[in-house]
């Protein structure tokens, strides 16, 4: 069955980074667009950031844009987010999903990873 397990959330000073990871299984990763998502408490979910299936095209919220990085390995069927200049304000927990070409909707979500930017 699928499984997305993400990975690298923590605790984090305002300023500081943190790399998120997101590792896939039974599926064919290079078929996939790739997201990320957070949840703030008493928070809507909101996108974050995706990537293509070939890793050429990402998009970002306003709110991330340059400070955000998106990354994927296929051969390794993982996705990345590099977090730099973090604010109190990204605080949440943060998920990956899948979305395989052609759909409109993500099929596939992982458990989450925390992620808590003191100031």
């Amino acid at each position: 069955q699928v499984q997305l397990v993400e990975s690298g959330g923590g605790l984090v000073q305002a300023g500081g980074s943190l790399r998120l990871s997101c590792a896939a299984s039974g599926l064919t990763f290079s078929r996939y667009i790739t997201g990320w998502f957070r949840q703030a408490p008493g928070r809507e979910r909101e996108f974050v950031s995706h990537i293509l299936w070939g890793g050429v095209g990402a998009w970002y919220a306003d709110s991330v844009k340059g400070r955000f990085t998106i990354s994927r390995d296929n051969a390794k069927s993982t996705v990345y987010l590099q977090m730099n200049s973090l604010k109190p304000e990204d605080t949440g927990v943060y998920h990956c999903a899948v979305q395989r070409i052609g759909e409109t909707s993500y099929d596939y979500w992982g458990q989450g990873t925390q992620v808590t930017v003191s100031s």
